[in-house]
């Protein structure tokens, strides 16, 4: 019996059945392997962690590895810095009130944000690719194409770990391709906004607003005959927490109100949590996880819940972040010219925030 080839980017028929099997299995599966992915990983960077702490320092040690290692220690070296004060940028460095980056002044277009944006939230303005298999659809491709970044600052001058008051302006186009269609536009959202942020210490607080609409693709109408799209877009007001556990785990949660809805209905609530360590300036990275739940009155409160875990890499000055790693995805859809109907992803991802 013959088998049809699945077109999916150019990955050749073969490849493509043997990814698409690993993925169709059973949703608690998914779950399992997961939960097991991240074990793993937290195991195998405690395990280093002990190791490098155990190891005693070579003297011969070569100058490359020094900076696979510890690139930060060469501009230790370099500026004179006391080693205990290495992770310059972080909540302890500002301890010290003779450090210049902790004095608060006037800052136009700073580096670095007060309030980051979460990890695993659906929406949030980024630069992201993620590559997933859905029960019902089978392949899709979900891009983020977007940012945040500051317009004015009164705080610190550390860009990793910033304290004060920070003007953001924030953009995102969220379109979703069919890679089984010749990588056709299915659908896409937009969104725009103003957050001001204020932070101190484990603090943070989010005052915002946000433009977002949805779009139904061109070619997907062409090809679903008697589809229509649906008008879904909100202008909203937003208030939002967060605190750090640590330097490297943060809880959040957040309100959202829309003044004006068309489809969507006034009320969402969003929290989660963030594993992302944040002292580690090396190019061998650390691991992340995060959780995210999102509630939308339109669908009675219920929403999505999504879980992300995966390697990152963090750079020291700008605190800009890039992540690799898995994503699960089950709820209503996050495409809301689909915001009523169930998916169920599971797939690979790339992430990138400022």
């Amino acid at each position: 019996m013959s088998v049809v080839p699945i077109k999916f980017l150019s990955l050749p028929s073969r490849m493509l059945a043997r990814v698409k099997a690993m993925f169709v299995f059973q949703h608690r599966w998914v779950v399992l392997r997961c939960v097991a992915v991240c074990a793993s990983i937290l195991a195998a960077a405690a395990r280093g962690s002990l190791s490098a702490a155990e190891a005693p320092a070579e003297q011969s040690e070569a100058a490359w590895q020094q900076y696979w290692d510890e690139p930060a220690a060469l501009d230790d070296m370099e500026t004179g810095l006391d080693p205990s004060m290495q992770c310059a940028g972080t909540a302890m460095a500002c301890d010290c009130e003779e450090c210049d980056c902790c004095q608060w002044t006037s800052q136009l277009l700073p580096d670095g944000l007060i309030y980051r944006s979460y990890l695993a939230g659906a929406k949030e303005p980024r630069l992201a690719s993620y590559w997933a298999y859905e029960d019902d659809q089978g392949w899709i491709w979900d891009i983020t194409l977007g940012g945040r970044v500051g317009l004015w600052r009164y705080g610190t001058t550390d860009d990793v770990r910033p304290e004060g008051w920070q003007l953001d302006v924030e953009g995102a186009a969220l379109p979703r391709l069919d890679p089984e269609q010749e990588r056709d536009l299915v659908s896409a959202d937009f969104r725009a906004g103003v957050p001001l942020t204020y932070g101190v210490g484990a603090w943070q607080t989010k005052v915002a607003y946000y433009h977002l609409s949805s779009h139904l693709g061109d070619e997907y109408m062409l090809r679903n005959v008697g589809a229509r799209r649906v008008n879904y877009s909100r202008d909203v007001l937003v208030i939002g927490q967060s605190y750090y556990l640590n330097d490297d785990v943060r809880l959040y949660g957040e309100a959202g109100w829309a003044f004006y809805s068309d489809v969507s209905e006034p009320w969402e609530f969003q929290f989660g949590l963030d594993y992302s360590p944040l002292c580690n300036w090396n190019f061998r990275g650390s691991p992340f996880a995060a959780l995210n739940v999102h509630l939308r009155q339109e669908v009675d409160f219920s929403g999505n819940f999504v879980a992300q875990a995966g390697w990152q890499w963090r750079d020291r000055h700008s605190g800009h972040l890039f992540r690799a790693g898995l994503e699960y995805f089950d709820g209503k859809s996050d495409q809301f010219e689909f915001f009523d109907q169930n998916e169920k992803k599971v797939g690979l991802a790339l992430w990138y925030d400022y």
